[in-house]
């Protein structure tokens, strides 16, 4: 027997260890800022010991580095999984919206880290944005305007520039959350609240249904059937578990299937 090769069991201790690391990084870096966290804090939350972290990851910029990238290759995989599921381009394009409104609100660390990229890039400090533009936000937004050009081409989607239909959904989410404190004040509602989360994503989907959409009855069952297909997160969770290179790890959305013969084509 090679004693020089890791037993199966020794790799999985290894890949956990790193996760509870990873996972203790991203709390911390997301409610202390890269400068404010501790790597101490961060190995006594993982169960592991400074040294034992250093293996892992040589430098607290190197932890960090990794962290973010946890958080956004988990993401990516999912709205891959979204995007490439066997459904209407529209439907997939409205499942790829409300995934973005319920990650916005169950997953903090994910905001949290984001803003503080922003607040460095306009700060004129280092950041970690281009880098991910290039790994994540430009491959998820390509593959978004493919799938928004297949349903206008089929005659689904109503005929729009794809970007603008992007901009338009999703942009609708960041205002929503960006101006939640604003809404508190002006007008004495928490956009945060959880019967008021419900009520939005509820709206915004029939909103989509009856905008999108070149038949709006058709468009209304598609987003009726996409919240039917996706309960709303009753928790909030870290991101933070790295999906395993072999496969995307992710969310099916069987339940939300579109008959060949219901999509009008023009």
């Amino acid at each position: 027997m090679n004693t020089t090769t890791p037993s199966r069991t020794q790799a999985e201790r290894a890949d956990q260890t790193r996760a509870r690391i990873l996972e203790a990084a991203v709390r911390q870096f997301s409610e202390c800022g890269l400068a404010g966290a501790r790597t101490e804090q961060i190995a006594e939350e993982a169960g592991v010991n400074k040294a034992l972290l250093y293996y892992y990851f040589k430098s607290k910029d190197d932890l960090y580095e990794a962290a973010l990238d946890s958080v956004f290759e988990s993401v990516q995989a999912d709205n891959i999984n979204v995007l490439q599921a066997d459904a209407s381009a529209g439907e997939r394009f409205v499942q790829i919206v409300l995934r973005n409104f319920d990650r916005s609100y169950s997953h903090p660390s994910l905001r949290s880290l984001m803003q503080q990229e922003m607040v460095r890039l306009h700060k004129g400090e280092q950041n970690r944005l281009a880098p991910m533009a290039d790994n994540f936000f430009r491959p998820l937004w390509v593959m978004v305007d493919q799938v928004l050009e297949e349903g206008i081409a089929s005659g689904e989607l109503i005929q729009v520039d794809p970007s603008q239909m992007r901009y338009a959904a999703l942009g609708a989410n960041i205002l929503y959350f960006l101006s939640a404190p604003l809404t508190r004040l002006a007008l004495g509602i928490d956009p945060l609240e959880q019967g008021e989360l419900a009520r939005r994503r509820k709206l915004a989907m029939e909103y989509l249904g009856q905008t999108i959409f070149a038949d709006r009855e058709y468009g209304a069952r598609v987003a009726a059937r996409v919240l039917a297909a996706t309960p709303m997160p009753r928790h909030i969770d870290s991101p933070a578990v790295p999906p395993r290179k072999a496969g995307v790890r992710g969310h099916n959305i069987d339940v939300a299937q579109t008959s060949a013969t219901e999509v009008r084509h023009k």
